[in-house]
């Protein structure tokens, strides 16, 4: 559409911040390459060793498995007529895809704002990296998840979270209020936004400064540990547990952890509030072929390459997925559960997954040795206008690439 084409570009395809509207559709579709033009960040470093390189099919081989691809055909919930795996591309807004199987790329497309040396937004994906980090210090020894949160972080004793334990925030069945409805303009992921945003509170402005300031008066609704709740605040409250046990932030860890182990081969960032506090919960951005990698050290138990980066029990634990008599609410994902910020299929194949609004996706299936990485800026939030399509198009992937065999 030519948004910020040209130097300067004209005024009428110019995205600015504060102004919110950089983020709304279809100015998105520009944004959620370049969020470091509107808050700032801090990076997550990968280093100065030479990236792990990804094994792809040789290039007459890749260019007829992409056609293949292509022309798969799936019907998608709910739907009465069949669709290619090509169409739901575009259906789906997607910026860039990438399928391993094997540990081998077999298909990579990028379109949309998105180049292949590019960096795009994770979403949420940010809190699968966060639960990923927690459990990692978890199996190991250095964070207790029966421990009140409160016991970790005294500042918290006057909030909701105060009596949680580690566990219950990791897995979402904190009973705290937060409203987290994009469409609706009083809900309270928008004071949320407020409270960490980068940029001076305006005059008489009372309220929290931070997104750690904002989780010291977060109000109790319902019990501790009864169900799962989707609400972001769990993880940016987790992130404060992490850095408080580890002795560093979220990004930080995740850099000496992950991508300096796993042989990344671009630096990622992260968007940070006024006080420089990584946002654990969404500010994750960094790029496709990453993002493969860290799907291929899901799928592969913590390796990567014959690297070890953390104990396999860590992904044990999560595809073993929560308890889903606690999840409800989510009819695309009728036998699911989360645990440790990841969604859990409990289907056939064993999938699990990293999720974000607008329809970011890492999809684990190791039951057909497959990962499917997806960057989108699909109009909605809402992953549950997506699932229709994209779920049936994974596993019919997953069942295409099995035949192959």
């Amino acid at each position: 559409m030519g948004w910020m084409q040209g130097f300067p570009p004209p005024p009428d395809r110019l995205i600015t911040q504060p102004d919110a509207v950089y983020f709304s559709f279809p100015r998105l579709r520009w944004s959620v390459c370049h969020l470091r033009q509107f808050l700032p960040t801090v990076q997550l470093g990968r280093g100065l060793g030479a990236p792990v390189p990804l094994d792809t099919l040789p290039p007459v081989a890749f260019a007829e498995m992409r056609a293949a691809i292509d022309a798969l055909t799936f019907r998608p919930i709910g739907a009465e007529e069949d669709m290619t795996w090509a169409a739901s591309l575009d259906a789906n807004y997607t910026d860039g895809i990438a399928i391993l199987h094997r540990g081998r790329v077999v298909y990579e497309r990028y379109s949309g704002c998105l180049a292949e040396d590019g960096q795009h937004a994770a979403m949420s994906m940010t809190k699968s990296v966060t639960g990923l980090l927690a459990e990692i210090l978890v199996v190991e020894g250095a964070l207790d998840d029966t421990a009140l949160v409160v016991d970790i972080i005294p500042e918290i004793a006057g909030s909701a979270f105060a009596d949680a334990t580690v566990r219950q925030v990791m897995d979402m069945t904190t009973g705290v209020a937060f409203s987290e409805d994009y469409a609706d303009p009083d809900a309270d992921i928008w004071r949320y936004s407020a409270a960490a945003s980068p940029f001076p509170k305006p005059e008489g402005h009372t309220g929290p400064d931070g997104y750690w300031e904002y989780l010291m008066q977060v109000r109790p609704e319902g019990a501790h540990g009864e169900a799962f709740h989707y609400r972001t605040i769990n993880s940016d409250m987790l992130g404060w547990i992490i850095a408080r046990t580890a002795q560093r932030s979220v990004a930080d860890l995740a850099s000496e952890r992950l991508w300096r182990r796993m042989g990344a081969e671009q630096d990622a960032y992260m968007a940070v509030d006024g006080r420089g506090v990584p946002f654990a919960g969404g500010g994750l951005s960094l790029g496709l072929r990453d993002l493969a990698r860290l799907g291929l050290v899901m799928l592969d138990g913590g390796e990567i390459a014959g690297t070890r980066l953390f104990p396999a029990e860590v992904v044990a634990r999560i595809r073993a997925g929560g308890d889903p008599a606690r999840f409800s609410g989510y009819p695309t994902l009728p036998n699911g559960s989360y645990t440790s910020q990841w969604w859990v299929f409990h289907n056939d194949h064993g999938a699990f997954a990293a999720r974000g609004v607008h329809g970011q996706t890492i999809y684990v299936d190791p039951t057909a040795e497959m990962v499917v990485v997806r960057f989108a800026s699909f109009p909605q939030a809402q992953n549950a206008l997506i699932d229709p399509t994209s779920l049936p198009a994974f596993q019919a992937v997953a069942e295409f690439l099995m035949a192959q065999d």
